[in-house]
């Protein structure tokens, strides 16, 4: 097993994560490029700069410092060429007012366990654990099974937040170690799915179907975006193929929200999105009493 991994945070007490308290270890890399993507900073395999402008006092010494000239100082402040930036972190070292931030550090599975390891009267008393979410946990699939393992040998209950956009054999390594599987099922409509994500359906479709012949919990998410899934016929699409599997399995709607889009801005990326309002809660309700229609247990995560 892989004995380090790049990861972005190690979120403490995490509550949307899973039952009970949590820390969420969010892991770097994805396969998909999600329109609405709120953790855009985990897309990338490498580490990556980004740029909080609220926090730039305009001192000039990210672009003295940056070896490859891709910074200069605009109306707006500090402008990056991302054709010729490295993302060498230069620029991250030297700034006193940490607006040049680095997303994305190599750890151990040793230390992330002594970071999980602090709360766990928290998981005890609340019935919590440790999830890894990303990006895509399992697109480093060597260091979340080793972390998975390492939190399994500790007595600790384990979830992956997942896009199911990876290989089979990568899940059957991890199913040993995992109590949960938070599953995303965002359309079951193909072309809508892949302009979206960037992604087909077939593989995440294949994998939840075998996940469900497995011995391990699984909870279907959906976030609920307007043109991509937010009609009753998209919601009744999905709760078919629920239906449909060996084993139901209980769905949560999660409402889209624009939280992302800040993010995009810090990393110098376009969020195709701008303008789009959330769902409204009546939405949202009706969405969720059409799945339940359709005899699938559905919550809708607040």
């Amino acid at each position: 097993m892989s004995a380090t991994g790049l990861i972005t945070d190690i979120k403490k007490f995490a509550i949307h994560d899973g039952p009970g308290i949590r820390t969420t270890v969010f892991l770097k890399g994805c396969p998909m490029r999600c329109l609405w993507c709120h953790n855009p900073e985990t897309q990338s395999d490498e580490p990556v700069v980004g740029y909080l402008q609220a926090n730039c006092i305009g001192c000039e010494k990210c672009i003295e410092a940056c070896p490859q000239e891709a910074l200069s100082l605009g109306k707006d402040g500090i402008v990056r060429d991302r054709a010729i930036c490295t993302n060498c972190g230069a620029c991250v070292e030297v700034c006193p007012a940490e607006a040049m931030v680095m997303y994305g550090k190599e750890v151990t599975v040793a230390e992330v366990m002594a970071e999980v390891e602090k709360d766990r009267p928290f998981y005890e008393n609340s019935g919590g654990g440790v999830t890894l979410s990303g990006g895509e946990p399992l697109h480093q699939p060597e260091f979340a099974i080793g972390l998975l393992k390492a939190a399994k040998e500790a007595g600790l209950h384990t979830c992956v937040d997942t896009c199911g956009h990876v290989p089979w054999s990568t899940f059957e390594a991890a199913l040993p170690y995992t109590d949960l599987v938070l599953y995303d099922i965002k359309s079951t409509n193909d072309a809508v799915h892949h302009e979206y994500t960037g992604c087909p359906t077939a593989l995440i479709t294949q994998n939840l179907e075998a996940l469900a012949e497995e011995d391990v919990e699984v909870l279907v998410r959906t976030p609920v975006v307007p043109g991509l899934n937010a009609t009753v016929e998209d919601l009744a699409a999905i709760a078919d193929l629920l239906m449909g599997l060996a084993r139901l399995v209980d769905m949560e709607l999660l409402a889209y929200h624009e939280l992302g889009e800040a993010k995009f801005e810090r990393l110098g990326m376009t969020y195709k999105l701008q303008g789009l309002k959330p769902p409204s809660k009546e939405l949202m309700a009706e969405l969720a009493q059409t799945v339940q229609d359709r005899g699938v247990n559905c919550r809708v995560e607040n």
